[in-house]
């Protein structure tokens, strides 16, 4: 092993995990869009900027391309970490009777984002979580059999309340903190979740009180 080569390996070697799940995966989101593998377009308005679908949204393969949109959620640079988001949010209001069968694709991308453990990250796929499981009937139920994956994250962050102002999120500024949109997010989760909900957010996540029961 040459000397470029050794110092290459142990530039990564040195590197947080976090940092590594960004490089080695953050960007292939963006590697489609420069690559025109996104059916759509910035428009770049006075107000706010938006996106244009080139395809009716309703006839899109959800299977393809809902997890791209939510692998594309941990990119923190502009114009990627917007259309990665108001795509998702766009696909998951377009999307009744396609989110269900999904699911299970959905939760390697969301469980990565929330393992970056990056509060601007983590706020953006708190919000999507409770979209997703607003999304359609029986996606909260579906989602029961992954909390093992996707709470262990939530049960670290609950008590996190400083609160990071407008750095959360597009469409909703100024939204909550970490630790309150943790509290709203388990708690959509319980109400969405059926009668198995609560005894299983509960056992990943001690402190969690039902909003239901009682």
């Amino acid at each position: 092993m040459n000397f470029l080569s050794y110092s290459f390996f142990s530039f990564f070697a040195c590197l947080p995990l976090r940092c590594l799940l960004t490089f080695c995966c953050g960007f292939q989101f963006r590697k489609l869009y420069e690559r025109g593998d996104l059916p759509l377009k910035v428009d770049h308005g006075s107000a706010k900027n938006t996106i244009t679908w080139k395809l009716d949204i309703n006839k899109m393969d959800y299977h393809h391309y809902l997890p791209i949109f939510f692998d594309g959620i941990r990119e923190k640079e502009d114009p990627y970490r917007f259309i990665a988001v108001k795509g998702c949010e766009d696909l998951l209001k377009a999307g009744e009777g396609k989110i269900f069968p999904v699911i299970p694709q959905l939760i390697i991308p969301i469980k990565t984002a929330l393992n970056t453990r990056d509060p601007s990250v983590m706020n953006i796929t708190l919000q999507l979580m409770m979209k997703l499981v607003q999304s359609e009937k029986d996606v909260g139920q579906s989602l029961v059999p992954y909390y093992r994956q996707l709470l262990p994250i939530l049960n670290i962050f609950k008590n996190d309340i400083p609160n990071i102002g407008h750095n959360i999120d597009y469409a909703q500024q100024k939204k909550a903190c970490t630790g309150e949109l943790v509290q709203k997010t388990l708690e959509m989760f319980e109400q969405h979740g059926g009668e198995d909900a609560f005894i299983n957010i509960k056992y990943m996540v001690p402190t969690y009180e039902s909003c239901v029961i009682g």
